[in-house]
């Protein structure tokens, strides 16, 4: 498969397939495949703002309310077509080149910020036993997060049914200074909090963090600013913190405000690069090209 081709795929992630109302897959340039993506927030609110965002806030979004039973029957229906290979006889899936028709991971990720859902728990609970009936451990469960609803019990809760069901936190960490967090998030959310809470949550897992980094107005993030945000990592691991790895990428998706612009693959790579050297973690490099010109250093 060409660049090209592929790039529309990783560029193709509506949250709506078929008649479906929460369960959606879609293939996924961080999964490396299909990953089956489950949206808490059909509503479209979000404690984030970020400028980069691809959902659309302007037109009007759905029910607040999710119906379990049906996010039930919908991820047995989607898991049951990705496995028989029915799943890419839909388009975009039919033109999934073979290395990428497989189930990397559930993930909870949509339209706003997960745990902000009221029942967090209970549908990472029902999730996590619809995936060990018909994936098992070979499907990893994914909670794709801003970080900032991590002390709460309940979100506390679903943590602890992720970590037995071979799940993995995806936190985001966009900024190193609090003005750069403000511009690029646009949350009343304290800087502080998000941290303190990545840093508590990773004493008892490892965390995989994401962080995305774009040009805004035509200007990259400045080496001030990647120095203190590398800072910010350190300081995780100083207090205790576990980092499995780092994702440094940019925008891939038409982003929320048209002043927000993809890195070059260079920019991305001198980031990661810095990652690398100054904390010791691992880290992997995501374009906004596509996989084909993805560069891992684990």
């Amino acid at each position: 498969m060409s660049s090209h081709k592929s790039t529309e795929l990783f560029q193709l992630h509506d949250r709506h397939f078929a008649d479906q109302r929460y369960v959606y897959p879609v293939i996924s340039r961080r999964s490396g495949g299909v990953s089956v993506g489950i949206n808490l927030n059909p509503d479209k609110v979000c404690n984030f703002d970020c400028i980069y965002c691809q959902v659309d806030r302007r037109s009007p979004g759905g029910d607040p309310f999710v119906e379990l039973d049906r996010l039930e029957q919908e991820l047995r229906h989607t898991l049951k077509l990705a496995q028989t290979g029915e799943l890419f006889q839909f388009e975009p899936f039919c033109r999934t080149p073979a290395h990428l028709r497989q189930v990397k991971d559930i993930a909870f990720s949509g339209d706003g910020e997960p745990t902000t859902y009221r029942n967090f728990d209970q549908i990472v609970a029902r999730c996590a036993e619809i995936k060990q009936q018909l994936a098992g451990d070979s499907v990893k469960m994914v909670l794709i997060t801003n970080a900032s609803m991590f002390h709460r019990p309940s979100v506390q809760k679903g943590l602890s049914i992720l970590d037995r069901y071979n799940g993995e936190i995806w936190a985001k960490l966009d900024a190193g200074t609090e003005e750069y967090f403000r511009l690029v998030d646009r949350t009343p959310i304290p800087f502080q909090q998000v941290l303190n809470n990545i840093r508590d949550a990773a004493r008892i897992r490892p965390l995989v963090i994401q962080s995305l980094f774009m040009c805004v107005s035509g200007q990259p993030p400045s080496d001030a600013e990647i120095d203190a945000y590398c800072g910010k990592l350190r300081w995780i691991l100083e207090h205790q913190g576990q980092i499995r790895y780092v994702q440094v990428y940019t925008v891939a998706r038409p982003p929320a405000e048209s002043y927000v612009t993809p890195l070059t693959d260079c920019q991305v790579d001198a980031i990661r690069d810095r990652v690398i050297r100054t904390t010791g973690l691992p880290a992997v490099s995501f374009y906004a090209a596509g996989s084909e010109q993805e560069c891992a250093e684990l």
